[in-house]
């Protein structure tokens, strides 16, 4: 069985920092992409960003330049730094993974999601 869990979020401040990570453990083969969604009260779930097995990364317009996204394979974990945080960036934050198992059996996995609040 294979679980995410992410962490990290809270209340910042705008123009603050905050550094989400994305752990997952269990039997995993091997992890593809990695990345985060976020969704917004009264707004659809968007893609904030994207890490790929080659450590490629696709960023959503609106956090280029303001987030990074990186991943530590021995750790089968990634994280999301977060800078120059605005207030419109306050949402829940969901990690989410295309994990193939030790079965052979590839699926998409989604963490339990983390608040961000950046508020003055």
């Amino acid at each position: 069985q294979v679980q995410l869990a992410d962490s990290g979020g809270g209340l910042v401040q705008p123009g603050g920092s905050l550094r989400l990570s994305c752990a997952a453990s269990g039997s995993i083969w091997v992890i593809n992409h990695m990345g985060w969604f976020r969704q917004a009260p009264g707004k659809e779930r968007e893609l904030v960003a994207r890490i790929f097995s080659d450590n490629n990364t696709n960023y959503t317009n609106a956090v280029k330049g303001r987030f990074t996204i990186s991943r530590d394979n021995t750790k089968s974990t990634a994280y999301l730094q977060m800078n120059s945080l605005k207030p419109e960036d306050t949402a829940v934050y969901s990690c989410n993974a295309d994990i193939v198992d030790k079965r052979g059996w590839a699926k998409t996995y989604w963490g339990q999601g983390t608040q961000v609040t950046v508020s003055s």
